[in-house]
């Protein structure tokens, strides 16, 4: 890695993906890289700073990932405009998309891993789960579906994510990730078969 800033944040998004962030410290941090806490603390002011450039990066990554894809970056109520425009085998598309990245992608995984063990420690750490993964994306895709017209657009928004969902973790155990992904896929078109019926 070229940038040690970036190799900071990098090493210290690994550890707390591990480890959780309340145990891993600074110094923790530091000894991975083989630098001194004097050192790191030239590049970041505190362990917390480190976390908010890394929440700060991954909300960039999911605005490039919806940019990239087409889709709304925002709420309904803050774009309403961006939701007209979207269509049901686009967004299915993006789900698959969107699938890949929460599993294949190391920061965003490793982001997704940290947020699930922190998730029982803090009151901040459960909001940023719910906000990333849970009633976040079950909202969004609810949003779209009640725009696209689809019927019980909340029911079917569950149903749809819930699978998501699923699959992440089923992915995290697999042996085979292929398979998993397989797997994944196969069920996310059955659900959307059903629900054009």
């Amino acid at each position: 890695m070229g940038n040690r800033k970036e190799e900071i944040l990098i090493v210290a998004l690994h550890l707390f993906a591990r480890d959780g962030y309340e145990a891993v410290s600074v110094s923790q941090i530091a000894g991975e890289l083989d630098m001194t806490k004097g050192a790191l603390y030239r590049h970041y002011k505190s362990k917390r700073d480190i976390f908010d450039s890394i929440v700060k990066r991954m909300e960039q990554q999911d605005s490039e990932q919806a940019r990239e894809n087409e889709v709304p970056e925002e709420s309904i109520e803050k774009t309403p405009e961006e939701y007209q425009n979207i269509s049901f085998d686009d967004f299915v598309e993006y789900s698959k998309s969107m699938f890949e990245y929460w599993t294949e992608d190391d920061f965003a995984s490793s982001f997704r891993k940290m947020l699930t063990i922190e998730q029982f420690r803090s009151e901040g750490m459960q909001k940023l789960y719910q906000q990333y993964l849970v009633s976040g994306p079950a909202g969004y895709v609810k949003d779209l579906f009640k725009n696209m017209k689809i019927k019980d657009p909340e029911e079917n928004a569950v149903k749809f994510y819930a699978n998501m969902f699923f699959y992440y973790n089923v992915y995290d155990g697999a042996a085979d990730k292929a398979k998993a992904k397989c797997q994944f896929e196969q069920m996310l078109d059955k659900i959307v078969e059903e629900m054009k019926q």
